[in-house]
């Protein structure tokens, strides 16, 4: 294990990453209000914690994926779905930074309009139910508003799961916590 320049603090920390974000997706397989997901929170979790930045992206992405099997839910446009999770994950690195709740909870918020915006222009673009017009476009979105407190319900409860059940891991289980820098143990 040294050779590969791991340790096992860093296996079981990445272990536990993989862990939280998998139990998530499971969470998905589970009865929900539509919308009511825990797939924005993985992703902005995996940004903010995933020691890589591909892993960052693989570990959601492939939650997602399988998940989306499980659910048959590949349909016409759900490439603005994985888009806006991959630009989640890119929220989640600036969460990194600095993980307080402000941050996260503003993190969350801002990943729910995205995704609300993001998916709701593939929907009128490729459904076929609304007219490629202005008019059209508005319609969409205004008829997407009653499924926007369940993204956001959603986005904040599982984002305060995610965040808050491995916080309360670090601070239990010394072999997940991260290492600090010889200079920041003083």
């Amino acid at each position: 294990m040294q050779r590969l320049g791991l340790t096992m603090d860093k296996n079981a920390r990445l272990l536990a990453l993989l862990a939280a974000i998998f139990a998530a997706a499971a969470m998905r397989l589970l009865p929900h209000p539509p919308n009511f997901s825990p797939i924005a929170a993985m992703a902005l979790f995996s940004g903010a914690y995933m020691p890589r930045r591909l892993t960052a992206f693989v570990a959601p992405f492939a939650a997602l994926l399988i998940s989306d099997a499980l659910l048959g839910g590949f349909y016409p446009g759900m490439n603005f779905v994985y888009l806006s999770f991959g630009l989640t994950v890119l929220i989640g690195w600036l969460v990194a930074r600095q993980k307080t709740a402000v941050t996260i909870g503003a993190a969350a918020v801002a990943s729910s309009v995205m995704f609300f915006v993001l998916t709701n222009f593939g929907m009128w673009l490729f459904s076929g139910i609304y007219p490629l017009t202005r008019e059209g476009l508005v319609a969409c979105y205004v008829a997407a508003i009653p499924f926007f407190q369940n993204t956001l319900a959603g986005d904040l409860t599982f984002t305060a799961a995610l965040f808050g059940g491995f916080a309360i891991a670090e601070r239990f289980l010394p072999a997940i916590r991260q290492a600090r820098p010889a200079h920041a143990r003083a």
